[in-house]
């Protein structure tokens, strides 16, 4: 990825993707222990956090000398209280007091060293989960912003359950990896220093207490080889049934209207039920990969235990020194038990962290050139030049489009379903760029011009009118966010939305729902007007706005939308023509080829592509006069059309073909597929 093409992206972001494949090329020969390198991947998102890493590294140290501590004051107990013996060497300034002074000591020593302990806990607990929740923020802030600058093909062709998972559960893992570091640190400084402190009192005992060391070691390259595979395949079976919950809550209502929803549930249960017995799998071998950790600190502990004993009765070591270096190898063991826990987590967390950076090392297509122009003001001229385009794994859906549109016109955009009427406007916002030819605003390519700058010039009004599910007044306010409540209720009046808004019991104040689904289609289509009128941008794109709207509401958002297209460069997406008879250019399009442009009256005397829309929609005449034919005459006319419309032939080419046998006689009274034949006053 160029430099220039994610020069968008945060500085940390940056750093993290610029790294991220030396994460994946790591040679599974390696030590098990290898991945510990990608701690350096962190740091972009540590840096702005190191005052709390740096007191966590401190309490984490604290913690460290507490644990060494903690088994004194028993030894002192032990020994100098009840055995009568002088204090150890390591407490020889207590001595000269008395007992009772020495189990005084002992036993306020224990509860002090007590409270510490649990008091750095507690404060250790509070840094480490603000350390965490702030590095997640942080990620997930870079995901959402990237993921939300990433070109519409990557998003029509992503499922968005697993983008969700990626945003919201794996990008935890920066914390989760990062706050695990103080505890393994602490694991190998009290495994240090406990090692020097059992070497002082018996050097025997220290070095048996090591002997379980290689074998920690090489039950972690156990599960780097036959365990962390797994849990790659348990993520992706996890994130699969959150894109099954996303998809069946997105299109309930499909599901709900063809009663599927016996189906659907079963497809959830089939993937759940996977990824559970995938889970629980896992769970298993994990649990025995801990059991057998702790079963080689039980053998150590058991031999360092059998041999102390041997050294007490031999009198080399007192009961209380042989307390402490239980109490040390308890604790060392724990270190090491933890190191090997702490490992397979880390594994887990880092599976999850190269996920998450995945997203950010995704290529955005659309991206701001280096010096892109701020437009200061914008005429609306707009010119398509020679361009070509196409979507991934498809070929031609726009083929050499060339026109020219004037401030202030209007451009009706015609042609069959599938013939890229959508595309071709997709190229003017950028939410895709052409392969060949360019786009131009006011004589600039627009892949010239500031994305955020293009875009604030040019209100979109799409045929499925989408909203928030926050209220109506801030739905409108999207088109400017710092317009007044004035100004956001003059927009509703404009788009002919203020008299059912104020009928609402909370007016613009109601809550829309998930989608605005609490509205009808044409109330949510006359809302998103509402929000092209307060934007107020000098480019208007309508794409098929009344398509899917009874011709009652179509004609009271007709009336808003003559007065939004005033004044501006506007292209209508239509579906019914009787809507763009006096647009100042029409372009048919077909097959990705703009095959004819003009006016209504050019291209129906052009008698191409529109003029046959035209006819489909419109049907011919009726006749002034009916005329008097002979009945032989009539059963043959009827014979004849009847033939050619049950041929084998798609059903419009027929009637059309009907059409135009008896059209002209006065004979098609309908465009529907029956004929009505006149003659001697009879039907």
């Amino acid at each position: 990825m160029s430099r220039r093409d994610l020069a968008h992206l945060p500085r940390r972001a940056l750093a993290s993707v610029g790294r991220l494949a030396s994460m994946r090329r790591r040679d599974e020969a390696e030590s098990p222990f290898a991945f510990l390198l990608d701690f350096r991947h962190i740091g972009p998102y540590l840096r702005p956090h190191k005052g709390l890493a740096v007191v966590s590294l401190i309490l984490m140290a604290a913690s460290a000398g507490m644990a060494l501590l903690s088994p004194w004051p028993l030894a002192l107990l032990l020994d100098t209280v009840l055995g009568n013996k002088p204090p150890p060497a390591l407490l020889g300034f207590l001595d000269g007091l008395s007992t009772y002074q020495l189990l005084a000591v002992a036993v306020i020593a224990g509860l002090v060293v007590t409270a510490l302990e649990h008091g750095l806990a507690v404060y250790d607990n509070y840094v480490n989960t603000k350390l965490d929740q702030s590095m997640v923020l942080d990620l997930r802030s870079d995901m959402f912003r990237h993921a939300q600058k990433l070109s519409m093909a990557y998003h029509d062709s992503k499922q968005m359950g697993k983008l969700m998972f990626q945003i919201n559960t794996q990008a935890a893992a920066v914390g989760a990896v990062t706050v695990s570091i103080p505890p393994l640190l602490q694991s190998v400084l009290t495994l240090v220093g406990m090692f020097v402190v059992i070497e002082q009192i018996q050097p025997t005992l220290a070095l048996l207490s090591l002997t379980v060391v290689p074998f920690v070691y090489l039950s972690a390259g156990y599960y780097t080889r036959h365990i962390e595979p797994r849990v790659y395949s348990v993520r992706k079976l996890e994130g699969d049934s959150l894109t099954i919950v996303h998809e069946a809550m997105s299109m309930l209502r499909v599901i709900v209207a063809f009663g599927r929803e016996r189906h659907e549930y079963g497809k959830f249960r089939a993937q759940g039920e996977q990824a559970v017995a995938a889970r629980v799998n896992l769970t298993v071998r994990q649990t025995v990969f801990t059991l057998a950790v702790t079963m080689i600190t039980a053998v150590g502990t058991a031999l360092v235990l059998g041999f102390g004993a041997r050294h007490v009765l031999q009198k080399d070591m007192t009961v209380g020194e042989l307390v402490v270096v239980m109490g040390y190898i308890a604790s060392m063991y724990k270190p090491l038990e933890q190191i090997s826990t702490t490992f397979s987590s880390l594994q887990q967390a880092f599976i999850s962290l190269r996920s998450a950076f995945e997203l950010l090392e995704t290529e955005p297509e659309i991206v701001e050139r280096p010096g892109a122009l701020a437009l200061r003001q914008v005429r609306g001229a707009i010119a398509f030049e020679h361009v070509d385009f196409a979507y991934g794994g498809r070929q031609g859906t726009l083929k050499d489009v060339s026109f020219r549109v004037e401030p202030g016109q209007c451009v009706a955009i015609v042609g069959p379903t599938g013939a890229g009427k959508s595309t071709l406007l997709s190229l003017l916002t950028r939410f895709y760029d052409p392969a060949r030819g360019r786009v131009t605003l006011d004589g600039h390519d627009v892949r010239d011009l500031r994305l955020n700058e293009l875009r604030s010039r040019i209100s979109v009004v799409l045929q499925e009118p989408l909203l928030f599910g926050a209220s109506i007044r801030e739905n409108i306010r999207y088109g400017r966010l710092e317009a007044s409540d004035e100004e956001v209720e003059a927009a509703a009046r404009a788009a002919n939305a203020h008299a059912f808004v104020s009928a609402l019991p909370k007016g613009y104040d109601t809550k829309l729902g998930e989608r605005g689904a609490l509205l009808s289609g044409g109330e949510r289509q006359r809302i998103s007007v509402a929000r092209a009128f307060l934007k107020d941008a000098p480019v208007l794109i309508l794409d098929e706005p009344t398509s899917s709207i009874d011709s009652k509401t179509e004609a009271v958002i007709l009336d808003a939308l003559a007065r939004l297209i005033r004044g501006r460069t506007t292209f209508v997406v239509a579906h019914r023509l009787s809507t763009i008879r006096d647009a100042d250019l029409i372009l048919a399009v077909d097959d990705g080829r703009v095959v004819e442009q003009g006016t209504h009256a050019e291209l129906l005397a052009h008698d191409g592509l529109y003029a046959e829309l035209h006819a489909a929609q419109q049907g011919a005449p009726l006749p002034q006069q009916p005329v008097t034919l002979q009945p032989e005459a009539i059963a043959e006319l009827q014979q004849l059309a009847m033939r050619r419309i049950r041929k084998d032939d798609p059903l419009e080419p027929a009637i059309r073909t009907a059409r135009s046998v008896l059209g002209e006689l006065g004979l098609w009274e309908t465009d529907e597929p029956r004929l009505s034949i006149v003659a001697g006053g009879e039907r």
